[in-house]
């Protein structure tokens, strides 16, 4: 069966506000049409992938996917309709099927590809839907209801959809045949045609990337996929890999030195108190210094972990002036530093450890909380400018190291997350040659 898909990326972004389409926009480290894309691509179900392109766009697109084998890039039309009958006529000769999607529904499930790919044999064409949750107004008007309908009789349509080629082509020529354009999806076209489409269940989060407030909402859920789905990778790609852990004299460093070393990899420590390779990060030129040391001896690194830490729980009014520069100096400075003069292979891998408390700042540690978020946004904006290397956030619940047990010395140790868990997430992570511009999460249970 030679089933091609067809991915639109044509939206001018005016819904959504700003001069780059949201096709165009990052979350996760990738443009919302690469992560459509890979899903597609990774199912296997296609013998070719066609992306309809706005004209100014098509040499990035291009660029950007051409890793991607049996992948095409073609111009669109000047509405979703012609776009579609563009990428239609693309297809190789030997297309049976073809399945049209939105680029920017970049959380389409394998689930939902198989239902598509499945009912198509047996119907012809095939619409993915789900039901409304909310009620349903008739208001021609915009201003008075006219009618209130039984939304058990309706459901909300989402792509993919799914069509026997030559029905597609078919209902496509006769649009055009009878001047009609603009239609808002291709099923609409078959239906006009007088030909039957059958409903596969769709899911609510393929849901459809229209404004600032959805590309907000796929960041979380893009973080909270990666939270669930398992990092793990081939260790055995760790042997003999030089990897620099700042701070790795105690706590998490010391944890991930450690299990690097059971691997294989060759950890190195790069902090005040380190035996080989001591610095003080905090400073432009002795950061400078200790990474031209580094890349003299090993050349370019294949990761750098970030583990340096500092904090101090005291009202903002308490905090000396010292205190509030060591807080930002040491938690966000010095991994700047570091990021910035690391020397680090192609694919090499960038770990900053953040912390939970970047999402909310947190009393009696506000500046330490306000450094973990700037150390969360620089590590998503690090990853955009440099597409070459996996550069990703790690993010512990309370944890118990030494820094930890001095400042909250009545804590309960059990609730705490051990160390060696966030040591096996960042190696897992190291191992991972997909994931970047993320964060990931860690906890205890």
């Amino acid at each position: 069966m030679k089933t091609s898909a067809v991915i639109l990326m044509g939206g001018s972004g005016e819904r959504f506000g700003s001069a780059v389409p949201k096709q165009f926009h990052s979350i996760s480290g990738k443009k919302v049409y690469q992560h459509t894309l890979e899903r597609l691509y990774k199912s296997r179900y296609f013998h070719e992938i066609i992306l309809v392109v706005p004209k100014e766009w098509k040499e990035k697109v291009e660029e950007e996917t051409k890793d991607f084998f049996g992948t095409a890039v073609i111009l669109g039309g000047k509405s979703r309709q012609s776009s579609s009958y563009l990428g239609l006529l693309a297809c190789k000769s030997s297309t049976e099927y073809v399945l049209v999607h939105d680029a920017v529904r970049p959380f389409v499930s394998i689930d939902i590809l198989k239902r598509n790919i499945s009912a198509v044999q047996l119907y012809g064409a095939v619409d993915t839907c789900i039901p409304s949750a909310d009620t349903l107004v008739y208001a021609p008007n915009k201003e008075e209801i006219a009618g209130i309908p039984d939304r058990s009789h309706y459901l909300r349509g989402q792509t993919p959809q799914t069509f026997s080629y030559g029905l597609l082509k078919r209902a496509h020529e006769k649009a055009i045949h009878d001047n009609y354009e603009n239609a808002s999806d291709d099923c609409q076209l078959v239906v006009k045609l007088g030909e039957k489409v059958h409903v596969v269940m769709g899911e609510e989060r393929n849901y459809k990337i229209t404004t600032e407030l959805d590309l907000f909402l796929a960041e979380q859920h893009f973080r909270l996929e990666q939270k669930i789905v398992s990092l793990s990778g081939d260790m055995s790609h760790l042997k003999d890999k030089v990897i620099v852990v700042t701070g790795g004299t105690g706590g998490i460093g010391l944890g991930l030195v450690n299990l690097l070393k059971e691997y294989g990899a060759v950890p190195i420590v790069v902090s005040r108190s380190s035996e080989t390779y001591p610095a003080d990060l905090r400073d432009a030129k002795d950061a400078k210094r200790v990474f031209e040391t580094i890349f003299q001896k090993y050349g370019a690194i294949d990761g750098l972990v970030n583990s340096i830490g500092f904090l101090k729980v005291k009202e903002l009014q308490a905090l000396l002036p010292e205190e509030v520069e060591e807080l930002i100096d040491v938690n966000l400075q010095a991994l700047i530093y570091s990021c910035q003069y690391a020397k680090l292979k192609p694919g090499a891998h960038i770990v900053n450890i953040a912390s939970s408390s970047y999402a909310k700042g947190r009393k009696d540690f506000a500046v330490y909380s306000s450094t973990k978020a700037a150390v969360v946004n620089f590590t998503q904006g690090l990853a955009e400018e440099n597409p070459h290397l996996q550069v990703n956030a790690v993010v512990p619940q309370r944890t118990a190291t030494k820094m930890r047990y001095e400042n909250f010395p009545l804590e309960d140790q059990n609730e705490l997350l051990p160390p060696e868990k966030v040591a096996l997430t960042i190696v897992e992570l190291l191992s991972n040659k997909e994931i970047t511009g993320s964060i990931i999460e860690v906890r205890r249970n």
